[in-house]
């Protein structure tokens, strides 16, 4: 199975998130804390939706 940059992209986004999250948490600034994890969940769906295109370019279908 190979990866789309779609999957990187959301990955990468989810780890910068996940940063700025307990980033925020640590220094008490909420405004970071909330932009952290708004970043995880954009990060989430963009890596799903790569998956999901993987998923659909490996189907058997699509290699016939």
């Amino acid at each position: 199975m190979d990866v789309n940059k779609d999957q990187v992209k959301g990955r990468t986004k989810e780890v910068e998130g996940k940063i700025n999250e307990v980033t925020g948490k640590v220094v008490g600034d909420k405004k970071l804390e909330v932009k952290g994890k708004v970043q995880q969940i954009g990060g989430e769906a963009q890596a799903k939706f790569g998956d999901l295109r993987q998923n659909v370019k490996d189907s058997p279908k699509n290699n016939e």
